[in-house]
């Protein structure tokens, strides 16, 4: 999966996401949308053949990009939460 930032604005930023990894982007729109700094973040697919995936991230208070890297710091934390539990379980 590769970002490419293709518009920044003081409370707006759409990153242009290829070979999208469907698996990991709509826990982070979820984890987004918890911020109560964050207006609104979408992903929108348009036409497979024509068109690359865009995440959109919109802020009320803040910048979109840290409300982006919290959210994957925070997807992080979870994950590694989770297989923690899962190792000690399993042993």
């Amino acid at each position: 999966m590769e970002l490419k930032l293709i518009e920044k604005k003081k409370n707006l930023m759409k990153i242009e996401v290829e070979d999208a990894d469907e698996t990991l982007v709509y826990p982070l729109i979820h984890e987004l949308m918890k911020d109560k700094n964050v207006e609104d973040a979408r992903y929108s697919t348009g036409h497979p053949q024509l068109d690359k995936a865009v995440l959109t991230v919109v802020v009320k208070d803040g910048k979109p990009q840290a409300a982006l890297k919290k959210a994957a710091k925070s997807l992080a934390n979870q994950y590694l939460e989770a297989r923690q539990l899962i190792e000690k379980q399993l042993g």
